[in-house]
């Protein structure tokens, strides 16, 4: 008995996700971590805030899936991490934990 894989349509719920409420310039995932950090934590990209960067990046490597190479894979989650470091900043910056006491 030959054991194909048949692709599971529940596994494939990012392909019917259609939003507008982000807009990346083209190409922007192709580029290094620290530029794909920037762009995302930019009030033109994400108008809420780096956390919606933040879900566009994941979204992205969800959505490419297995078509990413071991190195745009593991860039990309580079550029989460140094996105992490900047919401993380700038949620300390907000709340006032400053040295100032």
């Amino acid at each position: 008995m030959t054991s194909q894989r048949v692709p599971d349509k529940k596994k494939r719920w990012v392909a019917s996700v259609k939003t507008d409420s982000t807009h990346p310039p083209a190409g922007l995932f192709t580029k290094s971590a620290t530029t794909i950090s920037r762009f995302l934590a930019s009030k033109k990209v994400s108008p809420k805030g780096p956390g919606s960067g933040m879900r566009m990046l994941t979204y992205f490597i969800n959505r490419a899936g297995r078509g990413l190479t071991a190195e745009r894979r593991a860039e990309l989650k580079r550029a989460k991490v140094l996105l992490s470091k900047r919401i993380t900043h700038r949620g300390k910056a907000q709340k006032g934990t400053s040295a100032a006491s």
